[in-house]
């Protein structure tokens, strides 16, 4: 028998949703990869009452606990197509896969772009980084660099100084005058020699090496990553877009449903945030997608 709800994406919003509906006592089939976003960062924080834990084992109970309902299914795979319509969704898997339900919840987040500079993606997550709340603390202050770049990266350099001495490499960015007056109160320098690259081996600092042949030593490098979805499914669904400032994230209304009937989505695909909101998002799907069971079994057939 098929569930009442599959859910594309086993990590904090999908396993939030799935929570809710296993406890509305609904039959539901989680399909994961295992590639959840933040795998490239060894600790999670800012997390209530789980400050720290790393987030493989954070993921590992939320899934047991999740699967201790008898209701839920587990199916370790990646989710390649999908088709909606008025009966249902449909769902196919890499290996080949088919599974149906009457509702389809796309919780499988984002893909993080890094700027195209040598020695980023193989840095980040440990001394190339993109959110002070979740990292700037164990920095541990001394100097720190945010690269440029992105039109609002001027305006948050300020923000950067409560965890550490912020270098702001502009990257030819244009600086207001109001910018530039914010940067010298907060003691913010900024450095206008085009960032060539990072280099260095050491795990709790970097060398950024400039155009003009300098290389500053950072304890950690801030740098914008911008948003795409981590799925094809959303734009095989035609799922409407709407742009954000760090890119594009799916358009839901209150209750988490999509513009294509019988699709939900939450998380990181629909909101710029962090664990807890990401399963905030996944409470709110949950509560939504089972609304819509109800009102559908209260139809007369």
């Amino acid at each position: 028998m098929n569930p009442d709800v599959l859910i594309v994406g086993g990590s904090y919003a999908g396993i939030a949703a799935g929570l809710i509906l296993a406890r509305a006592r609904r039959p539901v089939t989680v399909i994961d990869a295992g590639l959840p976003r933040n795998r490239f960062a060894s600790h999670s924080h800012g997390v209530l009452g789980l400050d720290g834990i790393s987030g493989a084992e954070l993921l590992k109970a939320a899934r047991q606990q999740l699967l201790d309902y008898p209701s839920v299914r587990w199916v370790h795979a990646e989710a390649v197509q999908a088709t909606a319509g008025a009966e249902g969704v449909e769902v196919r898997t890499a290996d080949g896969q088919v599974l149906a339900a009457r509702k389809l919840l796309l919780a499988s987040g984002i893909a993080d772009q890094l700027p195209e500079l040598p020695g980023l993606a193989e840095r980040w997550g440990s001394t190339v980084l993109h959110c002070p709340y979740c990292h700037g603390y164990e920095v541990g202050g001394g100097a720190i660099g945010l690269l440029g770049g992105h039109p609002m990266s001027a305006s948050k350099a300020p923000l950067f100084a409560d965890w550490g001495n912020v270098t702001f490499f502009s990257q030819g960015l244009p600086i207001t005058d109001e910018e530039r007056a914010a940067m010298q109160q907060r003691g913010v320098r900024i450095e206008t020699s085009p960032v060539l690259g990072v280099q260095g081996d050491q795990p709790t600092w970097l060398e950024v090496e400039l155009a003009d042949g300098r290389r500053i030593a950072q304890r950690a490098l801030f740098v914008p990553a911008t948003q795409a979805m981590a799925t094809p499914l959303v734009q095989q669904l035609g799922c409407v877009l709407a742009e954000s400032p760090l890119g594009v994230l799916i358009e839901v209304d209150a209750m988490k449903q999509t513009s294509v009937p019988n699709v939900y989505a939450a998380g990181d695909a629909t909101t710029v945030g962090n664990i807890t909101l990401a399963a905030a998002e996944g409470v709110r799907a949950g509560i939504g997608v089972h609304h819509a069971l109800v009102a559908e079994d209260s139809m007369p057939r």
